[in-house]
């Protein structure tokens, strides 16, 4: 069902700061910050030959990444993207497994202007799972 790994993504305390380390010191292509409202978040990518790290910084009082943060002060990995063939497909065969979709179910449009799910990280070990249309 799933496909190549889309991207890893951090939360960060200080985008600038966290762009910086990957750009300057790690010799990373970056790109510029994009909010994303619908999601309540400003997102990084950072291009890696394989895949993506997606550095994600909260975008108002309300973000999802904001209380993240409040747990992790310094940041860390907030969820692991994988990309799948038919988002509909994989949500109805993982439901229909036992697995949790979060939100409503239906899939939203992402940082990458695909359609997106989030599977609860309490049935994936502790992780949270964004799946992505490929």
């Amino acid at each position: 069902m799933i496909g190549k790994l889309n991207h890893v993504a951090i939360a960060v305390p200080d985008l600038e700061a966290a762009t910086k380390l990957y750009r300057d010191t790690l010799g990373a292509k970056v790109s510029a910050p994009v909010p994303q409202p619908a999601h309540g978040v400003t997102v990084v990518f950072v291009e890696l030959p394989n895949t993506k790290v997606e550095l994600l910084h909260p975008l108002g009082e309300k973000s999802p990444i904001a209380a993240f943060l409040e747990k992790n002060a310094s940041g860390g990995i907030h969820h692991i993207c994988y990309e799948v063939a038919d988002i509909y497909a994989a949500r109805d065969q993982l439901k229909a497994q036992g697995a949790r979709v979060l939100g409503d179910g239906e899939p939203k449009i992402g940082a990458h202007d695909k359609p997106v799910l989030f599977l609860h990280p309490k049935d994936f070990f502790g992780t949270l799972v964004e799946l992505e249309q490929a």
